[in-house]
């Protein structure tokens, strides 16, 4: 991948350990040591491996036991809480009896199944879009439109704290990359307006950032891309089902909907199961599925899976009080956080994701340890995937959250606090 202009503050595109080159009739896992050897050291060190959480029941979309312990559930993406909805559940039941468990093929042969057809139109009716597009899970989705959408002589320019598998889909492809600065619309209209006017450019924005919470100022992003001549896919995976009076996203909170070409969603974060789609009003938009590789040889979702996704986005279109609720747990907790004296991703409560940032990794495993050991489990977050080096614990609120669940919560925050010495 090339990078047509330096950006100090991208990201690594590779999470990979670097390794000297293999030399001949070397081990090729020989390049992982440091990192089995650093993974080894903080085993050592007594803690639990954070990277390798076993549920070992799951009692509700809040609550797990995990080794042996009931525990509050803070580190998932059900947004919603519709992991557990009777009607959702039940769909996937009903298509399990009647088309099994597989469909073992790709959509362009005979993996199209009803239900296939039924959550591409459950998108439609939800998005207000005439097209809708499925993918096998939502890293799938952007690999497989950043790939396919521009090709080679045309850019991809995009955000430098973007998600690995907007990077990867970039890789994946051969267009020019260009990144800019994380949310800043001045460094984006830099950058667009040194690029040549001639060829296409897609310029790829996400609602809200995973690792902070924090939420672009797409408005601004979107209008300076359009004076570029640039078409914007807006990644609204971490914001679908409770953002915008329609709980679309980012994007239509911000009342920039008619200036998005294509949004990118998944199925494994407010919809409650696993899956991956783009939706878009492009009349062409159908060409996709013609010449998209990540779509066409791909196996196509398990008709149970696509009934369940079907059924969350048709009752999510109608779940004003749950989204409500969210918002309400997501100010509770960021206050709470706020008034103890934590340093926290943002200023207020952006979204529903809330990062407690840390001194550095030991701090962070002693606190994640703490948080666990009182029965709460939120994510522990290190670089590479994090930005500019940040080592955080990241909370992910859900709507099934009760007021009771998060007193609980930062109370064990106080304590864990206090015993690593994130708080005086």
């Amino acid at each position: 991948m090339t990078d047509a202009i330096d950006t100090a503050e991208a990201l690594p595109e590779n999470p990979a350990p670097s390794a000297p080159a293999n030399e001949p009739g070397r081990d090729l896992m020989s390049k992982f040591d440091g990192l089995i050897a650093e993974r080894q050291a903080l085993l050592d060190s007594g803690v639990t491996d954070p990277f390798a959480i076993v549920m070992e029941q799951v009692k509700s979309p809040t609550e797990a036991v995990i080794k042996g312990k009931d525990t509050i559930l803070l580190g998932t993406y059900n947004y919603m809480g519709m992991t557990f909805d009777p009607d959702v559940i039940q769909a996937g039941k009903d298509a399990l009896d009647q088309f099994g468990s597989g469909t073992n093929g790709s959509r362009m042969l005979n993996g199209t199944f009803r239900d296939h057809m039924e959550v591409e139109q459950a998108l439609r009716d939800f998005y207000g879009t005439t097209g809708a597009i499925v993918f096998s899970t939502g890293y799938m989705a952007n690999l497989g439109m950043i790939s396919t959408l521009a090709g080679k002589g045309e850019y991809v320019i995009l955000d430098a704290d973007s998600h690995a598998s907007i990077y990867d889909g970039c890789k994946q492809g051969y267009a020019e990359i260009v990144r800019f600065r994380h949310n800043d619309i001045e460094d984006l209209d830099k950058r667009l307006g040194r690029l040549p006017k001639e060829p296409g450019k897609l310029v790829v924005l996400e609602g809200v950032y995973s690792m902070l919470g924090d939420v672009a100022p797409l408005k601004e992003m979107v209008a300076v891309a359009k004076k570029h001549g640039a078409m914007v896919l807006s990644d609204e995976a971490h914001s679908m089902g409770f953002y915008g009076p329609n709980g679309r996203g980012v994007y239509e909170a911000q009342g920039c909907e008619g200036d998005v070409d294509f949004i990118v969603g998944t199925f494994s974060k407010s919809v409650g199961t696993v899956g991956g789609f783009c939706v878009s009003n492009h009349p062409k938009f159908e060409a996709i599925r013609l010449a998209c590789r990540p779509y066409i040889f791909t196996a196509s979702l398990p008709p149970s899976v696509v009934a369940t996704a079907a059924m969350s986005i048709r009752k999510l279109q109608h779940a004003h009080n749950k989204r409500a609720h969210l918002w309400e747990n997501a100010k509770q907790l960021h206050g709470g956080l706020t008034a103890m004296g934590f340093r926290l991703g943002t200023e207020k409560p952006d979204s529903a994701i809330v990062a407690v940032i840390l001194d550095d990794q030991v701090q962070a495993v002693m606190m994640w340890q703490a948080l666990l050991d009182s029965g709460v489990y939120v994510n522990m977050a290190r670089p590479p995937a994090t930005p500019a080096g940040t080592y955080l614990l990241r909370c992910s609120l859900c709507a099934e959250h009760s007021a009771e669940q998060i007193d609980a919560v930062l109370q064990r925050f106080e304590a864990a606090g206090r015993a690593a010495g994130a708080l005086s």
